[in-house]
């Protein structure tokens, strides 16, 4: 092995072919040499992905001038176009987006192609802050209480809250609450500066039904509100807009560079990763710590592909087993339905036709206001118990959108959805240019479990990703509640000013069930669910005496030194809302762990 340092040198700064490098990787354990070679590494942490985690780990961890930081991203950076809130549909359908599909399900995505939902995820500088729908919820603070009662020292809602304060540069009309909030952080939060008149009317039909209007990200999160978002006055704050625009020399940016493997030494310490750029293969060695933050997917392909997972799994795709873990496991969802569509009388909702006006693309140019701030139509929610509902959290989330799948005339959303034809053809399409508004009912605590795993030890192909949505019928029957809350909602004198009316084409597959009975619900839903890209849970945080745990509650990985999963992977359990204030958070307070691990160096 000595022999081969030279080239391991060489492949590292100019690149060689990957017949060559495959040799190389697999020609033996590293030697004391390459150990040598880390520790005099031109960088002391390498963060694996620039997305919502990875964006914050590498703009703390390089406060410290004294740290050299490298961040390698697979994507590029995000372009103009990105920026406006109201094409976020769009994105999903270009390389910024990973293009990754659920295993074709049983019980779920029987509307879709293939019966595959799709899975999108951000390929670029932000991660997947780049393709969502800017929605900023933080979770129920009995989540991150639960997080701490499994063993996870320091993650209740106490020890969290300080970090989604930290990160946050909140500027929402009405709320000034120091015990929940701040202003000089990072991430924008804002309102949208624009609401439809439906939106307007949303809250007005939960105060009739007996709810308050309520900040979801202060002490109490049953209610309706407008969304708190990640905006900058009218244009996306994704993680990348806001902890990478900073001009540091010791931390360097890499965008087009697709790690493949995790480096790993005999003792089984960490030195470093191997990654892909304009198809040159090159290794990179740090003194310090690989901190993988590519997502719930990737992070856990990377686990894996290195060795870290499952001993059968692992050995039956003759990948050497270094650490056996139960990475790919524990894997959860938010899911819900889409076909709940209400025709009004009124033009009051968001149609694409409107978007084409002059007036309107001038008013978003000059001022960065109305519509085409609105995040994909998303303009408010609601949280609700239903009467499922264990204790005092919400189990439900109720979405509103000032449109529906036909709003844009089936060009974008039914593409990014996976659509089949003949449900949009029979449901959707009928109803072009008619105007229109929807609610998602979406599960907030769902049961039904999946796993990923790896389809072969190929770096370049996808992983396997079977979610097994409504593989436990219990969540099914918290969805049907939350329809039966938006029909509801529909009904109030607020939105029958509008006369509201439930569209009632039959879903495709579901013609046998009376329309709006219990089972044809049931039905609707398999075939329609929303998928909320929410996916957590496959390096699962947890204590030694935990047997599902990868990874430990200062995030570093059992059994392997000098490695740690900073995303959502590390989730144990799924929190309330939407994933990515989580994962900032996440990423905040890993970083204060690793300058505290570090400290004694500085």
């Amino acid at each position: 092995m000595r022999i081969l340092m030279p080239f391991i040198i060489i492949a590292s700064t100019y690149g060689v072919n990957n017949n060559f490098l495959n040799l190389v990787k697999n020609y033996g354990n590293p030697t004391a040499e390459e150990i040598e070679f880390a520790t005099n590494a031109k960088y002391d942490f390498i963060v694996v992905g620039a997305g919502s985690a990875g964006s914050v780990l590498a703009n703390r961890l390089s406060e410290n001038k004294r740290w050299k930081v490298l961040l390698l991203e697979a994507g590029y950076e995000q372009n103009l176009l990105n920026q406006i809130p109201i094409l976020v549909g769009y994105f999903q359908l270009t390389d910024y987006n990973w293009g990754y599909k659920v295993e074709p399900q049983k019980n779920a995505c029987l509307g879709m192609i293939n019966h595959q939902c799709s899975w999108p995820r951000g390929k670029a500088l932000g991660g997947t802050s780049t393709l969502y729908y800017m929605i900023h919820t933080r979770g129920n603070k009995l989540d991150y209480d639960k997080w701490a009662s499994l063993g996870n020292v320091g993650w209740s809602y106490a020890d969290v809250l300080p970090y989604f304060k930290k990160s946050e540069r909140f500027n929402v009309p009405g709320i000034k609450n120091s015990s929940y909030h701040n202003e000089n952080g990072y991430l924008c939060v804002e309102h949208v500066p624009y609401h439809t008149k439906l939106a307007m009317t949303y809250l007005e039909a939960g105060r009739e039904l007996g709810y308050e209007i309520v900040d979801y990200n202060g002490q109490d999160q049953i209610g309706f509100s407008y969304l708190q978002v990640n905006m900058d006055h009218g244009t996306r704050c994704s993680a990348a807009k806001a902890y990478l625009q900073l001009n540091r020399p010791n931390l360097e940016i890499i965008t087009g560079a697709r790690v493949t493997k995790v480096l790993i030494n005999a003792d089984k310490r960490v030195y470093g990763v191997e990654y892909v750029k304009n198809n040159v293969w090159k290794t990179v060695s740090c003194s310090k710590e690989v901190l993988l933050s590519a997502g719930t997917i990737d992070s856990a392909k990377l686990l894996m592909l290195s060795g870290i997972g499952p001993r059968d799994h692992l050995e039956k795709l003759n990948i050497p087993v270094i650490q056996d873990s139960k990475v790919g496991y524990n894997m959860y969802e938010h899911i819900g339905f889409l076909g709940l569509t209400f025709m009004v009388n009124q033009s009051v909702s968001l149609l694409q036709n409107k978007l084409i006006n002059p007036s309107v693309l001038l008013e978003y140019v000059l001022h960065k206001e109305g519509i085409m701030t609105v995040p994909g139509g998303a303009e408010a929610l609601a949280f609700i118990r239903t009467k499922y509902a264990p204790d005092e959290k919400p189990d439900v989330e109720l979405l509103f959108i000032s449109g529906s799948l036909h709003s844009d005339n089936g060009q974008v959303l039914k593409k990014s959805l996976s659509l089949s034809d003949n449900l949009y053809n029979t449901v959707f399409k009928p109803i072009e240019n008619q105007e229109a508004w929807s609610i998602w009912p979406i599960v907030q605590y769902p049961r039904s479990v999946g796993r990923l795993t790896l389809q072969s030890k190929d770096p370049f192909e996808p992983p396997k990703m079977d979610p097994n949505f409504f593989s436990h019928p219990a969540d099914i029957e918290i969805i049907l509640e939350g329809i039966k809350h938006a029909l509801n909602i529909s009904k109030t004198e607020a939105f029958q000013a509008y006369g509201s009316r439930l569209h009632d084409i039959k879903i495709p597959g579901c013609e046998s069930f009376d329309f709006a009975s219990d089972d044809y619900w049931r039905c609707a839903i398999k075939h329609l669910p929303s998928m909320m890209n929410h996916e957590i849970g496959t390096a699962k945080m947890g204590p030694k005496t935990d047997v599902y745990a990868v990874v430990d509650p200062q995030l570093k990985v059992y059994g392997v030194k000098g490695l740690r999963v900073v995303d959502a992977a590390i989730m144990p359990t799924i929190p309330s809302g939407h994933t990515n204030a989580a994962i900032i958070m996440i990423g905040e307070k890993a970083a204060d762990m690793i300058k505290e691990t570090w400290k004694s160096t500085l």
